[in-house]
């Protein structure tokens, strides 16, 4: 039987200031990608999303940014790759010890934000991330974006002894070339979600995407990335799972399928 995960990012309260609709959105997904304090989150949120991701057989990520709580890790930052991967290791290091303090393991790694992005076909950057994940916890996934920079991920993964998971973006379009179109560009970001909805069960069933000229592309996908921070996005997360498991497909934690 086909299986897919669906991600989410979760846990970017920080003190008074609300951000997101956990509680909602958690029914819905398979993995939480958990902010670690960089560019939101803070301990007490930690803690919480953490035991709320325990609560509903949530897969539970460490979601690390650049060191830039104003900016909410959307900007670029002029980091080395040594840099990259002190930065990495210390927020992998503390969504661990929250982990530990509710019994559960960490299933995966995926970078926020800008680091996700300057990430993104850099091989400097990837081998920083990856030797972070790898000296911590080689059980640990690493999850990156799919399409063009996937053999070049895979390559290094392997090298270091981890897995890795691929994630497509179902209100995202996408280049010719596999890759994610700047949101600079009319119609990068897709805001119709009868289009979203269709598009994401394209990638859990078929494993395709289609691009912004018009063709389709095959490529890996384990996990689709759903956004829950609105009450209309809540509800077409709620589809995209409904729709997909009406096709006979398992919606469960990457880490239960990934090899």
């Amino acid at each position: 039987m086909k299986k897919i995960d669906l991600n989410c990012d979760m846990g970017e309260s920080f003190g008074a200031w609300t951000m997101g609709l956990d509680g909602d959105v958690i029914r819905y997904v398979a993995s939480a990608n958990i902010a670690c304090g960089y560019h939101a989150g803070d301990a007490h949120v930690m803690y919480k999303t953490v035991k709320l991701a325990k609560d509903h057989g949530v897969g539970i990520g460490a979601h690390p940014g650049y060191p830039d709580l104003v900016g909410f890790g959307r900007r670029n930052m002029d980091c080395t790759p040594g840099e990259v991967r002190d930065y990495v290791a210390y927020q992998i290091g503390a969504m661990k010890a929250f982990c530990a303090l509710h019994g559960v393991p960490l299933q995966h790694v995926k970078p926020h934000g800008s680091l996700y992005n300057m990430s993104v076909g850099n091989e400097a950057l990837i081998r920083a991330i990856v030797e972070a994940i790898a000296g911590i916890d080689k059980n640990v996934i690493y999850l990156a974006l799919g399409g063009a920079q996937a053999p070049l991920v895979t390559r290094i993964a392997g090298e270091a002894g981890i897995r890795v998971a691929f994630e497509a973006f179902p209100d995202r379009a996408y280049t010719p070339e596999g890759k994610l179109a700047p949101r600079s560009q009319p119609g990068a970001v897709i805001k119709d979600p009868k289009v979203a909805a269709e598009r994401a069960l394209r990638m859990a069933k078929e494993g395709k995407i289609i691009t912004t000229d018009g063709s389709v592309l095959a490529m890996q996908i384990d996990t689709i990335c759903v956004h829950g921070d609105n009450p209309s996005a809540v509800e077409l997360v709620k589809n995209i799972r409904s729709s997909i498991e009406g096709e006979g497909i398992t919606v469960e934690p990457m880490g239960k399928f990934i090899k």
